[in-house]
């Protein structure tokens, strides 16, 4: 029954690669502390009337970041889960419930741009509608001993997104690192995040 807010963005943030520079009220909280995992990574959810806008920073790695966007879930990623409608009683996704996924590397020329996209949701009841390739707009800045990418969700492939209507969402996230391991928002792998809308907390688009 964890929930939090997520605030509205004015001026909407550039999409330039960066997140160091991102207002502390957008970062988003990270419960797997309570496991005994350290944070290695920040990561940022804001919104206006155009969209969602996510960034992440991550510091500590050794070697470049490991993407292959045909194979995001086996790659370096941040992966954003939401649901416009905050089903939580529900234990598989509705047509609502969409998958995000946001690579440092792994497309352009040599493969060394970002890379955002969305995936169906496994079991899920209904699908939401495919968004089509390069609807995601993101950048990313990697250097040895980590990186940062900016991207911008539009409005218009967030199924259901309304505000007015409907501010209450749910909302997760689990950045993975081959390297340094995982970083999530509330429950790890073992109680099967990535199907079950129930695992996520509540999220208020808040002015």
């Amino acid at each position: 029954k964890f929930e939090f807010p997520i605030y509205r963005c004015a001026p909407p943030p550039r999409v330039d690669g960066r997140a160091d520079d991102w207002d502390e009220r957008f970062l988003l909280p990270s419960l797997n502390n309570l496991d005994g995992q350290k944070a290695f990574g920040a990561v940022y959810v804001t919104w206006d009337d155009d969209g969602f806008y996510v960034a992440c920073h991550i510091r500590g790695k050794t070697r470049l970041p490991h993407c292959d966007a045909a194979q995001f879930r086996r790659s370096d990623n941040l992966r954003l889960m939401t649901d416009m409608r905050d089903t939580r009683t529900i234990r598989r996704a509705t047509r609502f419930c969409q998958q995000f996924y946001f690579l440092p590397m792994g497309g352009g020329a040599g493969g060394k741009e970002g890379v955002a996209g969305s995936a169906k949701i496994h079991g899920a009841t209904q699908d939401a509608p495919p968004v089509p390739p390069g609807e995601i707009a993101i950048v990313s800045r990697v250097e040895r001993t980590g990186y940062s990418l900016r991207a911008h969700i539009p409005a218009r492939v967030l199924h259901g997104f309304d505000p007015a209507e409907n501010p209450r969402i749910g909302l997760y996230y689990m950045l993975e690192d081959a390297e340094l391991g995982q970083q999530f928002l509330t429950v790890g792998d073992d109680l099967s995040w990535w199907l079950d809308p129930s695992t996520w907390p509540t999220a208020v688009l808040t002015t």
